[in-house]
């Protein structure tokens, strides 16, 4: 499967998938293999891949808008006075209006950061042999690496491999995850799980609730990181390194490098999201949105293919997996609803939401599933 025709002959899709599956190399033993055109399973329908000017092949093609995402600056959060007020207030208003925000001086040091984004890269391009123990289909596991978790039930599949580990709940044992990877691993989940609980401290503030309301209700009990590999891909106009998604979970925080490709669905149009060096992303997933009763929003998100690579980047999910067996319901929260505003979704189970996404073909999103 190193080189096929997406215009002409025969086509098999399922065996395309399956020969791409059981050489466990993923996307980028494609790329290691010499391929100069992609296979159809990977082109994407042409009015979606170019449905905007900055969906083109290249990392010097204009941003969509000169619009960005706010930038949220956390140095003055413990200071006295109405530092963290401001910061509580900037927090609500990316929430309300876009569901999506940068912070920067987040007290997690540059090397942490790039030590993380360095492992995942030495995780993907390390032996193949060694890589392919790791190889797998069973999203029940707590470590494995495949590519594209909806491989055989997407009507086509993205630019990319993945690394994915389970945290939490429950202690993960250090000796499943990858040694090339293992230590930051461990130090960077450690850290970046600081920031993610005093993000769900500012987030509930920023709903006038306790401090500790989200935490209370288990939002950040589930953890679940992966590792993103872009690839360069040799038809970047054809595919895309994710197609356009919204998170499930609670929080994502998500650590890009200086590729870029990351791009927000705002206002009708989409937005490049612009790296900024030592910033996290913060999105917000369909499960805040679904408690807070559309008052916080769950923003659609893409990463564009390039001929420019390998792009990395390390996704840090507040979210609960396939087989949690929380009997905790999740319904809009009742301090927030009034007459005014009822509840427009019915309660269920998170790993009611994550079995949805795993299992079938979505052709809206997820919380439509849910609406009363």
């Amino acid at each position: 499967m190193v080189e096929a025709d997406h215009e002409h002959g025969d086509y098999d899709r399922n065996r395309e998938l399956k020969l791409l599956d059981e050489t466990k190399a993923g996307v980028k033993g494609l790329v290691d293999a010499g391929l100069s055109k992609l296979s159809k399973i990977f082109v994407h329908d042409s009015h979606k891949v170019n449905d905007s000017s900055s969906s083109s092949s290249s990392s010097s093609s204009p941003p969509a808008t000169d619009v960005s995402i706010p930038v949220i600056d956390l140095g003055s959060l413990h200071e006295e006075g109405n530092s963290r007020h401001e910061i509580v207030q900037k927090v609500k208003d990316a929430c309300e209006k876009w569901g999506f925000f940068q912070v920067v001086n987040h007290d997690i040091p540059q090397s942490v950061l790039d030590e993380m984004l360095d492992g995942v890269r030495r995780f993907h391009e390390q032996d193949a042999e060694v890589k392919k123990e790791f190889y797998s289909r069973d999203i029940t596991k707590r470590v494995f690496y495949n590519t594209n978790f909806n491989f055989y039930t997407a009507s086509e599949i993205n630019w990319r491999d993945t690394l994915y580990c389970l945290l939490a709940p429950g202690p993960l044992d250090p000796h499943q995850l990858p040694s090339i990877c293992r230590d930051i691993t461990i130090e960077y989940s450690d850290q970046v799980k600081k920031l993610a609980l005093t993000l769900l401290e500012l987030l509930s503030e920023a709903l006038d609730l306790e401090s500790s309301y989200l935490k209370d209700i288990d939002c950040g009990e589930g953890i679940f990181m992966v590792g993103h590999y872009y690839p360069p891909c040799p038809e970047p106009e054809l595919t895309w390194g994710i197609g356009g998604h919204t998170d499930i979970g609670f929080v994502t925080v998500l650590l890009q490098d200086q590729v870029g490709g990351l791009q927000v669905f705002h206002e009708d149009q989409w937005i490049d999201v612009t790296p900024i060096p030592g910033a996290f992303i913060i999105n917000l997933g369909d499960m805040m949105q679904l408690i807070t009763n559309d008052k916080f929003m769950s923003a659609m998100h893409r990463v564009v293919a390039q001929k420019v690579g390998p792009r990395i980047s390390v996704a840090y999910f507040l979210r609960q997996h396939v087989d949690d067996e929380s009997p905790r319901m999740y319904g809009p929260i009742k301090e927030l609803l009034t007459e005014d505003n009822p509840p427009i979704y019915k309660e269920m189970k998170m790993s009611d939401l994550v079995k949805l996404v795993y299992t079938t073909k979505l052709v809206s999103s997820p919380l439509n599933h849910f609406r009363l």
